[in-house]
């Protein structure tokens, strides 16, 4: 009668699923543990990668928003504000085309003008709500930017490109030109300096 003791042990040459270094072997018709774990981490690898450039468009697209919800706000009325520098403007040649002996008596015409004066100065304020200025380019460097050069004035006692006369207010919302500057422009005087900041 067999021993067993002898049947209950396994033969010494018997492969238990490991490699010759002790790490574990994959069973016949199995994937290679640790091909699976390289793939499994290239894979957790590149799904890190795509989640952090999905975050920075996100957080990219949520500026974009809030800068074009920004500019909305405050470019939003250009168009209108563009229309009404015409009753700005026909507002101001009003009181303009009023003679100074007929501003300096009293009467029904003098109180017209100052009321006229008052709603220009009053349609300016509800402008000015809106971030939209006039341009005060007298005196200043011409800027093609902010200003429209209508004609040259000869003097040399300015420097040339020196905005000598404004023909028609310019105006801007924010830092945006609403209407340039309709100006006169010197020539003949020495070269403007060069601004160390441009």
């Amino acid at each position: 009668m067999p021993d067993q003791t002898d049947q209950a042990m396994p033969p010494e040459d018997a492969d238990y699923g490991t490699a010759p270094n002790g790490a574990a072997t994959a069973e016949p018709g199995q994937p290679d543990p640790f091909v699976v774990l390289e793939n499994l981490q290239a894979e957790n690898t590149a799904l890190k990668d795509r989640a952090l450039r999905l975050m920075a468009d996100m957080e990219n697209m949520r500026r974009r928003t809030e800068k074009e919800v920004a500019d909305s706000k405050l470019y939003g009325a250009s168009s209108f504000a563009r229309e009404m520098l015409n009753v700005v403007d026909n507002l101001r040649r009003a009181v303009a085309s009023v003679p100074a002996e007929a501003m300096a008596e009293t009467g029904p015409l003098r109180t017209l003008i100052e009321g006229i004066e008052l709603t220009e100065k009053d349609f300016m304020s509800r402008l000015a709500r809106f971030k939209v200025t006039a341009l005060d380019p007298q005196g200043k460097k011409f800027d093609p930017n902010m200003h429209e050069a209508l004609f040259e004035l000869p003097d040399d006692t300015v420097p040339s490109g020196t905005v000598m006369q404004v023909v028609e207010t310019g105006y801007a919302i924010g830092d945006r030109v609403l209407r340039p500057a309709k100006v006169g422009v010197s020539r003949g005087g020495p070269k403007a300096p060069i601004d160390a900041g441009a």
